[in-house]
């Protein structure tokens, strides 16, 4: 498994072909070396990366955070408190998402509850909520 295509590699990631490409685009992955025939040719250690970002994803980092995470890997002068201090700044945001979902949450059981489902729609208390400013 020296040298993958774009199809390979991305079936071994887990990701789709386009997806590959897009990250190359957003400078996640370095442009590869193409064969002769123009085809694209990566190496293992991109199937690795491909992992990386994904699971990456999956925790809630974008891909700016994910670009950032990726480089601080490369610096040496970077240590583990420095990663710790990126994923406590996503979990900080992370919990902010969910106060603000929850917020948005209760407005919306209070507002369906209110409802009765009987009638037309002008007379409706959540087309008349969502109708009136805050």
């Amino acid at each position: 498994m020296n040298s993958l295509t774009i199809g390979q590699l991305a079936k071994i990631a887990g990701v789709g072909v386009e997806t590959v490409r897009f990250y190359e685009r957003k400078g996640l992955l370095a442009e590869p070396n193409r064969r002769p025939s123009g085809y694209r040719q990566y190496g293992e250690e991109v199937v690795n990366r491909l992992r990386f970002i994904k699971r990456a994803k999956e925790l809630g980092f974008t891909l700016n955070e994910i670009k950032e995470l990726l480089s601080l890997r490369l610096d040496p002068t970077t240590t583990c408190a420095d990663v710790k201090e990126r994923a406590e700044e996503k979990i900080d945001d992370i919990e902010a998402k969910i106060r603000t979902l929850r917020r948005m949450k209760n407005a919306l059981v209070k507002v369906t509850k209110a409802c009765s489902g009987r009638g037309g729609t002008s007379e409706c208390p959540i087309l008349e909520t969502l109708d009136k400013e805050r």
